[in-house]
């Protein structure tokens, strides 16, 4: 079970990059044709599926304009990570 709580948390440790990596380009990638720009489009569709329906469930709330999603998913994605590995280390 050890392996399989490793493999966990590399997942989550390369998803918890791909969103960082995702936030920070949104600011500066502006040709979505450029190297850059493909990488970006990449990132959005390995993390969309996991930030969209948070930044669903958070258009209800008023957050002053500011997408708080990708630091949601990224807070979830660290909490899921630690329940999975501390359940996987027990059994």
């Amino acid at each position: 079970m050890r392996v399989l709580a490793l493999a966990v948390n590399w997942f989550a440790s390369i998803l918890e990059l791909a969103l960082i990596i995702r936030a920070i380009m949104s600011w500066f990638v502006g040709n979505p044709y450029s190297t850059a720009g493909k990488i970006y489009g990449m990132l959005l569709t390995i993390t969309e599926p996991i930030v969209a329906p948070i930044r669903g469930m958070m258009s209800k709330f008023n957050t002053g304009g500011i997408d708080w999603s990708v630091f949601i998913a990224f807070i979830l994605i660290d909490v899921v990570q630690s329940i999975l590995v501390r359940m996987l280390l027990i059994f």
